[in-house]
């Protein structure tokens, strides 16, 4: 597609489990299936070194970039982070913007897409200085933000901002008018929503297309018809069991269910390179 020469793709990656670095891999192959080599691509990655990040992915596209991101949290988001969670949250704003010259869609690494949902679609051919892409989730959490969200389910695992939007004055003017600490990913969640819908409009990509799939109601145990965002796979303990199991048994089981399916979805044709 024309408009991939004008995108750039990004994700974060930290000390995650294996699962979660598997997933990293998928999703980076399955936007340059969608996008090819026109677009640009770069893996955010933080509290972990480089060759064990890359080691733990796998092979990828050649061009990739790598970024250490571990020291690139705003100082203004520090101060808003919840001591116990200042080595463990607002990642996905590290940097803030890292391709703001172009269309920048961030992607959670456990979020695989094989096929562009039409929200995605008409950010890149429309133009609008102003349209921001935000994904729709099975329930609203927002955490302390929930009064600048609005109703409408979203999650954050799918970000676009357009060229030259400006984030950290987004995410500055919520926190001036609501100045509390981010205590959970539900309030990191908050913020951006709050944030993005405050600026432009949203383009919203359906949990129809990229379900918020997971083995645990009310997420979704199968996959969408663009991709799927497989919630918890990152986590290498939960603190909590079901039925006499540890949560990550079921959260295994459904990736494994579900992974082959997603390698034929997202892998090129034999015999056929970029």
């Amino acid at each position: 597609m024309g408009e991939a020469a004008k995108l750039g793709v990004r994700w974060t990656i930290g000390d995650v489990s294996a699962r979660g670095f598997e997933a990293l891999r998928l999703s980076i192959l399955g936007a340059w299936k969608l996008f090819g080599p026109e677009a640009a691509y770069a893996v955010c990655y933080n509290s972990i070194p480089l060759d064990q990040a890359r080691a733990r992915t796998g092979l990828l596209p050649e061009g990739v970039i790598w970024h250490e991101a571990t020291h690139e949290l705003p100082g203004f988001l520090m101060a808003r982070l919840d001591a116990r969670l200042a080595e463990g949250a607002a990642w996905k704003f590290a940097p803030l913007r890292l391709f703001p010259d172009r269309y920048e869609l961030a992607l959670d690494n456990d979020c695989i897409l094989w096929a562009i949902p039409e929200a995605i679609q008409r950010w890149l051919s429309d133009r609008d200085a102003e349209s921001c892409v935000v994904a729709e989730d099975v329930v609203a959490y927002f955490g302390e933000f929930a009064e600048f969200c609005g109703p409408e389910p979203r999650n954050g695992g799918i970000r676009g901002l357009p060229p030259g939007f400006d984030l950290e004055a987004a995410l500055r003017r919520i926190l001036d008018e609501h100045p509390v600490l981010l205590t959970s990913e539900l309030d990191e969640q908050g913020l951006q929503t709050a944030a993005i819908s405050r600026v432009g409009r949203s383009l919203v990509v359906t949990v129809e297309e990229v379900t918020i799939c997971s083995p645990f109601p009310p997420h979704l145990p199968y996959l969408g018809r663009c991709g799927a965002h497989f919630c918890g796979l990152n986590a290498k303990q939960l603190p909590w069991t079901l039925e006499g199991r540890p949560a990550v048994a079921y959260l295994e089981e459904h990736w494994l269910r579900l992974r082959e399916a997603v390698y034929k979805k997202v892998m090129p044709p034999r015999g056929v390179t970029r």
